[in-house]
């Protein structure tokens, strides 16, 4: 059934959302580094699956974290998330994959969803819990599926990085390859997860934007600006941009 939880094509970093609990097995492998040859051929394969091919339906990962200090924000995004459908429905379609992590090694991604309630249904079973950032298996997760599938953007919503700065940066370089943006949706004003933030974005030709801490409209409008730009593409977003402040904020530092 389109949507169920689903292991992820290739590799070890994220776990399909229904897996059972592994927190004693240790820390989870992550990918190994890619080569010039490695990066040639994803980039061709993407290519050959374009999803901004004539007809392709929109599709967006959508990645939050959900450690303990991002309880409130995760309840207002599970409120949030069905703008986003209807965002996309004015301008065609759009399909989203949710990716979470959470406690100690814990990442986790649901199967292509294209339905709000199913997506809003997932997302309440999850709680958060405490532990420390894993945006690198986020990125790593996308970059996967923007080969195997088609991605035509990233969105993260998150308010730290606990991680090596240059590889988080070198993770988005390849997705900046395979031209998918990555939206980061930071929360509150921590200085080392903007420094951080800013580059991905910026590495990978998407955008970063700071919201207040429990700002639902703030976020309602990133969030729709974000879906707009996965259904609709560049043109999409423009068009947003003339009447919603969320989408000038985005196209502003798209390049």
């Amino acid at each position: 059934m389109a949507g169920d939880p689903t292991k992820p094509t290739s590799g070890n970093d994220v776990r399909p959302a229904n897996a059972p609990d592994m927190r004693s097995s240790g820390s989870v492998p992550d990918a190994r580094r890619s080569t010039s040859d490695d990066i040639a051929a994803f980039v061709a394969n993407a290519r050959a699956t374009s999803p901004h091919r004539t007809g392709a339906r929109g599709r967006l990962v959508f990645a939050l974290d959900a450690t303990m200090s991002r309880q409130p924000t995760w309840d207002m995004a599970c409120a949030l998330q069905a703008d986003m459908f209807r965002e996309a429905a004015s301008l065609g379609s759009l399909d989203i994959r949710l990716v979470y992590y959470r406690g100690f090694n814990e990442c986790r991604a649901t199967g292509w969803i294209s339905d709000s309630a199913q997506l809003a249904k997932l997302m309440g079973k999850i709680s958060c819990q405490g532990g420390n950032t894993q945006i690198g298996k986020v990125l790593s997760e996308a970059r996967r599926e923007a080969v195997a599938a088609g991605v035509r953007a990233v969105v993260f919503v998150g308010d730290a990085m606990e991680e090596s700065v240059d590889e988080l940066c070198a993770k988005a370089g390849e997705l900046g390859l395979l031209k998918v943006p990555v939206f980061m949706f930071q929360e509150g004003g921590d200085a080392v997860a903007e420094q951080a933030f800013r580059e991905i974005a910026r590495l990978t030709g998407g955008a970063w934007c700071r919201f207040d801490p429990g700002a639902a409209a703030q976020l309602r409008e990133l969030l729709r600006a974000a879906a707009a730009y996965a259904a609709g593409g560049r043109d999409a977003l423009l068009q947003l941009a003339k009447s919603a402040s969320g989408a000038a904020r985005l196209i502003g530092q798209m390049k």
